[in-house]
């Protein structure tokens, strides 16, 4: 998979730009604050219908503009595919593939990219919303349909805390509340049941590949492991009083979770009346990051840091790499080369390289590994320029 050729119009600092994109190594170069972010942001956006920048999608628009354009022309095999997405200041997002509108989430059924980016660093030292973020984005870019799962779940997460806030003004054992809790709590049960699993699943998967990425990038062995930390089965140890529950680390049917899950619903009802939160669930778990036995966050140096946020992002896209019919998934590494001294510049490109598309954004070209067939572009405020132009 690789993307030929971006369109955009009013996103961010650019009012119209066209950027053609080769197979193999891109390099997109400029100073800062030129809009070489801008482009990748964009491509990504495709794949997770998100900035890894910004929380808010309007942000994106160029300023005083009701709307950004965005167009991807997106080569599998041998099938072209064109993606386009209209980012509106007011009401909803549009899309379309290939000329038919959709649902913005199918989408990310005809894209897969990983983004490295300065911002991954947060995943690994920030909070564990940043931590469940990367876990969703995995398995929207594994199985694409999990979008649909992670959107009911949101939902039904809001209009369940919804319900709890009114509930704290009403009468705690009324019949028609329970009741109505009642059917938000089989909702939460049924789709929170599917992403628990899929995690359990993803996290199993990545172990090999996360010990491989990070053997491959710092050449030593830190033995870097990965864990869930669920708040279902966080919750069962109290309320079975010590008696060590199931975690994600043991085998276990879609029952044994679904039970569990409600076993908890039911213990922790008053608290969450009390304080009208939904109090467990895959929106409350997190993930346990660890060198040598330690925990990433509060051990780790900067530079172990960030080497585990790259090496996680390496396996997320192996894993993806071996799984998916469409290709190899596009691999954009925004502005990362600086962060990194050579030895781990050249493994990485290393890596990298085998993969069928890779887009480089940098500010000194010097950064950038030598002895690859890089297409370049250079930006500046806004314009693109193609270097082979210049040949």
């Amino acid at each position: 998979m690789r993307v030929a050729h971006l369109s955009l119009g009013d996103f961010r600092n650019y009012a119209a730009a066209e950027l053609a994109l080769h197979a193999g190594p891109n390099l997109i170069v400029g100073k800062n604050g030129q809009g070489k972010t801008n482009l990748v942001e964009a491509i990504s956006y495709f794949a997770t219908l998100r900035s890894h920048r910004v929380s808010s999608d309007s942000a994106m628009i160029r300023a005083e503009q009701p709307a950004a354009i965005l167009r991807m022309r997106v080569a599998a095999g041998d099938r072209d595919v064109l993606l386009e997405t209209q980012l509106n200041r007011v009401g909803a997002n549009r899309a379309q593939v290939n000329g038919n509108v959709v649902r913005s989430r199918e989408l990310t059924r005809w894209f897969t990219s990983i983004m490295f980016a300065p911002e991954d660093l947060s995943i690994v030292r920030g909070e564990p919303a940043g931590r469940r973020r990367f876990m969703d984005d995995a398995l929207t870019a594994r199985l694409p349909v999990a979008a649909g799962v992670l959107s009911d779940y949101e939902r039904v997460v809001r209009q369940r805390t919804s319900l709890l806030k009114s509930a704290r003004s009403a009468s705690r054992g009324s019949a028609a509340l329970q009741a109505t809790l009642g059917i938000w709590d089989e909702q939460l049960i049924e789709h929170g049941v599917k992403i628990m699993l899929a995690r359990r699943e993803l996290i199993a998967d990545l172990r090999n590949p996360l010990v491989e990425a990070y053997s491959n990038l710092v050449d030593a062995d830190h033995s870097p492991g990965l864990s869930l930390h669920e708040s279902v089965y966080e919750e069962l140890d109290d309320v079975s009083r010590g008696t060590p529950a199931p975690g994600a680390d043991v085998e276990v049917s879609r029952e044994t979770l679904a039970t569990d899950f409600r076993r908890v619903l039911e213990s922790v009802r008053a608290r969450e009346i009390e304080r009208g939160v939904t109090l467990v669930g895959p929106h409350r778990d997190d993930l346990l990051l660890t060198l040598n036995a330690l925990p990433v966050r509060g051990y780790a140096s900067h530079g172990e840091s960030w080497s585990f946020a790259l090496s996680l992002k390496i396996a997320l896209a192996s894993v993806i790499r071996a799984e998916s019919p469409a290709g190899d998934p596009v691999i954009i590494l925004d502005d990362v080369f600086a962060e990194l001294d050579r030895g781990r510049r050249e493994r990485l490109m290393a890596v990298v390289s085998e993969f069928e598309q890779v887009i480089v954004t940098a500010a000194v070209e010097g950064d950038v590994p030598d002895g690859l067939p890089w297409h370049r572009i250079e930006v500046s405020a806004g314009t693109l320029r193609d270097r082979a132009d210049d040949e």
